[in-house]
């Protein structure tokens, strides 16, 4: 991966994280934390 690629992939998650703090209640980062949670509790029934 190039520096370019890896500068634009993280500027879309911070834009995407910063949309979903303006427009949307800022809500998917406990989404995401949740639904984290529950795939490590999946792949650790399944090791």
């Amino acid at each position: 991966m190039t520096n370019r690629i890896a500068l634009v992939l993280g500027l879309m998650i911070v834009a995407l994280f910063l949309a979903d703090a303006v427009f949307m209640s800022g809500q998917l980062p406990v989404f995401l934390g949740k639904e984290m949670a529950s795939l490590i509790e999946y792949l650790s029934f399944w090791r």
